[in-house]
């Protein structure tokens, strides 16, 4: 049953990375968007995020369950090290939920909504951002367990070159998601094309964003390119993101809407597959090379066996309803 639960864990943080981050993405492409066309990226993100609004935080609320009750140790040492990013994520997450729902349900539309405005695009560029520092910080080891000091305990943990390049990635790849997802929740043809073209530039920040990292990881030693390459099955995550990118780049030149978002969605899954699988079960790399492991440091199997029966119970009667309800907001009137 541990492999039941390992497996949810990995689906939860996928799908919120996805779901998620175009969700993020939204605000980061209004924030970037020419001035004349600002208003109408405003009210296009707003009609492509509808599906996955009222459900995304669901996958991290899942993810943070499942350590929380089935991997003690790692919740514990996790959130002990690194609680600065993760209370500034938390805070953007918050921030952005409440700044979105006042600028669209707000009765009266006066000078608040600047503020509003400017709340929701800002946050929606530091709460990816310090999610791809914790992943970093996750895997990189930079988490000294043996630290001495508050500063090499709690802020170099995190605060590093190699953990802000994957914040940077983390936040090119929530636009590039957003950008890609907003293109079918238009019709007007010349939004399209507007939309097409602002795709196109996010796929390529990815490859920049994605080069960063390499080049951060070359520079501190961190054996990041014999993470994904020391396996055949990094190779073939690889191929697979390379293939799904070609055919989202034709796609788009095509003007072929259809199948964008399998495309967005199978480029992320391969990059965060390709990202984590050579470290499993290991899931927190420390300085002094010692490992949090999945098969190693979970909680009583008692804990674990009701964990996963409840997670599959759980997802036979929750998944349809939210299949539905994406499919309901999918199949609102286009703008």
């Amino acid at each position: 049953m541990i492999y039941v639960v390992i497996a949810f864990l990995w689906v939860a943080i996928c799908l919120y990375l996805i779901l998620g981050g175009a969700d993020f993405g939204a605000g980061i492409v209004e924030l970037f968007s020419e001035k004349t066309y600002k208003k109408r990226t405003q009210k296009i993100m707003y009609n492509s995020i509808g599906p996955i609004w009222e459900a995304n935080h669901m996958w991290l609320i899942i993810a943070i369950v499942i350590l929380f009750v089935g991997f003690p140790k790692v919740y514990a040492d996790v959130s002990n090290y690194l609680h600065i990013p993760l209370v500034i994520m938390l805070l953007g997450i918050i921030a952005r939920g409440t700044s979105f729902t006042f600028r669209n349900y707000d009765a009266i539309n006066d000078k608040w909504h600047n503020l509003y405005d400017v709340i929701f695009t800002y946050s929606s560029v530091v709460t990816p951002l310090f999610l791809g520092i914790i992943a970093g910080s996750i895997v990189s080891g930079s988490i000294d367990d043996n630290a001495l000091s508050f500063q090499d305990a709690y802020i170099f943990s995190w605060l590093s070159w190699f953990n802000f390049s994957v914040g940077i990635f983390t936040v090119v790849i929530c636009a590039f998601l957003a950008s890609v997802y907003s293109i079918q929740s238009v019709k007007n043809e010349e939004d399209k094309v507007i939309l097409r073209k602002r795709a196109k530039i996010y796929t390529a920040l990815i490859f920049v964003a994605g080069a960063l990292v390499f080049a951060v990881s070359l520079w501190k030693n961190i054996p990041l390119f014999s993470w994904i390459t020391s396996e055949i099955y990094g190779y073939i995550a690889i191929a697979i993101a390379s293939i799904s990118i070609v055919l989202l780049l034709t796609a788009l030149n095509k003007a072929k809407d259809s199948l964008l978002k399998v495309y967005a969605g199978i480029i992320v899954m391969m990059i965060l597959f390709a990202a984590s699988y050579s470290h499993f079960p290991n899931l927190v790399l420390f300085k002094d090379g010692s490992t949090l492991s999945l098969l190693k440091d979970y909680g009583a199997m008692s804990t674990i066996n009701m964990l996963a029966w409840a997670l599959l119970l759980g997802s036979i009667f929750i998944l349809p309803f939210l299949f539905y309800l994406i499919y309901s907001f999918n199949k609102k009137q286009k703008i």
